[in-house]
């Protein structure tokens, strides 16, 4: 028998034989671990399709170039082979005044270098009685050199001066062929539609160099046609400021090491791997424990032949391969329908994710590297499932097993105390990460401590099923049997009670991150009005050369519409200072404290102008002892400076009023006045009216021109209200905002976030204890019979059943809170510990905050949930066994 069991062979047939002898068994373990082969696979085919970097972008690029080259100043400057990746940088303050010109290119890539002229930016024009941003890209298109640059589709290149094309976004925002476009002051025509090489979703203009020249100081750019530019040649073209994207360095980049060497920064490489190997093992370790109670049930079918084989002189390797075999002939299976399905299915969904990017997707690829390295995780995680059960079976009892009895043998006293030893090295490294999270490295500590702390909470396990066994003793018999048939027979309980402990250690520690997180947010939340008020302010939206509206009249329009769509809400302008915000410039109004009380003064949150004009702080909506503090300054002549926490009852400030134009470098002085000042601490979480206020006595004495800068809402300001007012507010002047304070609102994303770990942790709990469960109902088919045929009830087997998968459910579910609660409070601190909170904000990191409605939903809900399913679709009848004792 040794000699004919001898190699893989005849543990692979008969691995085989049994998967299709049980199929129900087969499927569930080719589920389980193809499931994870699938969504990984389709995963890395969408990602790499998604990713045009480096060659494969480097049309998008080029075009039919073999370099582009962009050059702002002279100067060195050092970067990576992909610059457009935004790596790289300069060594020095470069000169702006002395730019590199294509000679200094051409001394480089020789005299017949080709170079022709290239800008990209992005513009405004105006269509109807809205404003259009769009992206504009100048070059040559009828040159061969810019093939691939954009896919004509209707219409024609452009053919002379004013000639545009533009993509099907720019069509979408109501522009048609033969359209024009007054951009920059020069007005264009719209001559043709196609495709952007890169842009999908946003509005895209391209023509002439001359006609798209965007507002760029000294900056020029050029497609090169000289032959293939090397390496060597790049870094001789930074050395004069000049950075290039060459076609042949993309094909063949220098060692990425060299080039962080250079750069001066870490590749982050240690770092990748290490959040790569944390995901990795951690679903490793879940897909192990999934499948580990199919492998030992079926280890439990083989045990009888496993030991006819040991009794025919078969060794315990030989045993160990049979149920290996298993594993290998399911994995490979698994894997290959995983990565087939996979892979049809990124091809599919291919088209639905391209919706939501707005960058056009490569062509179709498959990572064949990845991909075998993701089919070589479903083998090995089927592998490491059948390693337990494989070793317990050469260990049963021969003798045993052939008389029709249980051949388990006790576990080893040690196995627990690993487990302890490894739970406290978590906890330690835990509090390590959390303590040391100011430098860097704590998340990753805490990440590695709950690796650690799940592999010591199944080292655990085993001893906390025993230990429920033996506390069952004054329960009822079908509660008594589950909990005592789950300790007798640990290979397969202790596998489904350590996957539902995973799971919800992991929703868990998540849970109380995001809650955490969510907590610091409320608490640095600094209200922009005083709870249930609002404001409305306006600013034009005009372009180049535009006239900008009349203030008063476009104020009047807002504050009539606004009256008109909530007669029930107080409406109250605020006047301020005129600071004028166009394209040609802007006039800033504002008060300058005396150097040495700046760092104090400044920094108060406010929502409206720097400075408003009034007489009484009820004007501004400020009430008790802050407004007797203003009204009584105010009312002495002196302006108000609300600062975060100082008061100064008076000191000299400068009043500045400045503009600045558009081609102007230092602002213009309009007004530099010293005045009296009284420093008046605002002392609320929410953001002040203004920085400052001035009487206006003084406003008038300054020739300060005062206007409306924004309407102030009170009253019922229910969400209905707010949005008929932004409905006619918005109809009576473009460039209107209103805002209501609502306190913080936790946003959709946080909530759809806990709802999402809620319902992952659900199903896969609940897919964990049903397989386990039914699992186990099949294994002990023998025992039930026995006691349907002493007298038991069809029902009693519901009973057990449904008592079952309580025991795995809920002791997994107390193990798994209990480990998970450690990375999550740990990794709470360094989430949560803000350094800078903001004006007005009282509260300071680290914050902790324990969602207990979804653990409770996780340790108590499901586990009762999951033990009706099963008692309700458990079979109450079964035919009678022969047992031989």
């Amino acid at each position: 028998m040794s000699t004919r069991m001898a190699g893989w062979r005849p543990a692979l047939r008969i691995a085989w034989r049994d998967a299709l002898r049980h199929k129900g068994r087969s499927i569930l373990v080719l589920v389980m671990i193809s499931l994870p082969v699938l969504a990984v696979s389709a995963a890395a085919i969408i990602i790499k399709t998604a990713d045009v970097r480096g060659l494969e972008g480097a049309q998008r690029q080029l075009g039919a170039a073999d370099a582009r080259i962009r050059v702002e100043g002279r100067g060195r400057i050092i970067q990576t082979p992909d610059p457009s990746q935004g790596s790289w940088s300069a060594t020095a303050e470069l000169d702006l005044d002395n730019p590199v010109s294509d000679d200094d290119v051409r001394a480089t890539l020789g005299d017949d270098a080709r170079l022709i002229p290239i800008t990209s930016g992005w513009s405004r024009a105006r269509l109807g009685d809205r404003v259009i941003e769009f992206s504009t890209t100048g070059v040559d298109l009828s040159d061969p050199i810019a093939e691939g640059l954009f896919d004509l589709e209707s219409g024609h290149l452009p053919e002379s001066s004013g000639d545009v094309v533009v993509n099907d976004a720019m069509l979408d925002k109501g522009f048609a062929v033969g359209d024009a476009l007054d951009v920059n002051g020069s007005t264009l025509t719209i001559v043709g539609v196609g495709r952007d090489a890169s842009v999908r979703d946003y509005p895209v203009v391209l023509g002439s160099p001359d006609d798209l020249a965007p507002d760029s100081g000294n900056v020029s750019e050029w497609l090169v046609d000289a032959g293939p530019v090397s390496w060597s040649q790049v870094l001789e073209l930074n050395t004069v400021g000049a950075l290039v994207t060459s076609r042949a360095v993309l094909a063949d980049p220098p060692d990425v090491a060299s080039m962080a060497e250079q750069m001066g920064y870490d590749t982050g490489r240690d770092e990748i791997l290490a959040v790569a190997a944390l995901i990795i093992v951690m679903a490793l370790i879940e897909v192990v424990l999934l499948a580990g109670p199919a492998f030992a049930v079926g280890a439990r079918r083989h045990a009888r032949t496993l030991a006819l084989i040991a009794a025919s002189g078969g060794t315990p390797a030989q045993a160990r391969r049979v149920i290996l075999g298993s594993g290998v002939v399911l994995g490979l299976v698994a894997s290959a329908v995983g990565l087939v399905i996979g892979i049809v299915a990124a091809w599919a969904l291919l088209p639905l994710v391209q919706r939501f990017q707005g960058q056009w997707f490569g062509p179709f690829e498959l990572p064949w590297l990845y991909l075998a390295a993701i089919a070589a995780f479903g083998l090995v995680s089927a592998v490491l499932a059948s390693v337990v059960p494989a070793y317990l079976a050469s260990r049963q009892d021969v003798v045993a097993v052939l008389a029709g009895r249980r051949g388990d043998r006790d576990p080893r006293a040690s196995t627990p105390l690993v487990g302890l030893a490894l739970l406290g090295i978590g906890i330690a490294a835990s509090t390590y990460g959390a303590v040391t999270s100011d430098s860097g490295n704590g998340a990753y500590w805490i990440a590695g401590s709950a690796i650690i702390s799940v592999l010591g909470m199944i080292l655990v396990v085993p001893v906390v099923v025993s230990a429920v066994a033996r506390l069952s003793g004054r329960l009822p018999l079908t509660a008594r049997y589950a909990a005592r048939d789950a300790a007798r027979h640990r290979t397969r309980t202790v596998p489904a009670v350590a996957a539902v402990a995973a799971t919800v250690a992991g929703v868990v520690a998540l849970g109380i991150a995001n809650a955490s997180d969510e907590l610091a947010n409320e608490k640095t939340y600094t209200a922009q009005a005083p709870m249930g008020s609002g404001y409305i302010s306006w600013g034009p939206d005009v372009l180049p050369g535009e006239e900008v509206p009349d203030p008063g009249e476009t104020w009047g329009r807002i504050e009539e519409a606004a009256r008109g769509a909530a007669p029930d809400v107080e409406v109250t302008a605020l006047r301020g200072a005129s600071d004028v915000y166009d394209p040609s410039g802007y006039t800033s109004t504002y008060i300058e404290p005396p150097p040495d009380l700046e760092q104090a003064a400044w920094g108060v949150n406010y929502y409206g102008p720097s400075v408003l004009v009034a007489d009484r702080a009820d004007q501004l909506g400020i009430e008790d002892e802050v407004a007797d503090t203003i009204d009584s300054a105010l009312a002495a002549g002196r302006a108000v400076m609300l600062t975060a926490s100082v008061d100064r009852e008076l000191v000299e400030a400068t009043v500045r009023q400045e503009s600045w134009t558009e081609d102007s470098d230092q602002p213009q002085s309009q007004l530099s006045e010293v005045v009296p000042v009284q420093l008046v601490a605002w002392g609320r979480e929410e953001a002040a009216p203004a920085s400052a206020v001035v009487p206006s006595a003084m406003a008038d004495d300054l020739g300060i021109e005062v206007v409306t800068t924004g309407l102030r809402l009170t009253g019922d300001l229910d969400p209905a209200t707010e949005t008929r007012i932004k409905e006619s507010v918005g109809g009576a002047a473009d460039g209107t905002y209103v805002y209501v304070e609502r306190g913080y609102q936790r946003p959709d994303e946080a909530l759809i976030l806990l709802l999402v770990l809620g319902a992952l942790g659900g199903v896969l709990m609940l897919g964990g204890t049903l397989t386990a469960t039914f699992l186990a109902l099949s294994d002990a088919r023998p025992d039930l019979a026995t006691l349907s045929a002493v007298g038991a009830a069809p029902r009693t087997r519901r009973r057990v059943a449904a008592a079952y998968a309580l025991v795995i459910g809920f002791v997994g579910a107390i193990l798994g809170a209990a480990v998970g609660f450690v990375p999550g409070v740990a990794i709470s601190r360094p989430l949560t510990a803000i350094g800078y909170l903001g004006p007005g904000s009282s509260e300071e990191g680290p914050f902790l905050a324990i969602p207990w409605l979804l653990i409770a939903t996780i340790v108590l809900v499901l586990p009762l949930l999951t033990a009706g399913v099963v008692g309700l679709t458990a079979r109450s009848r079964l035919p009678l066994v022969a047992r031989l004792d």
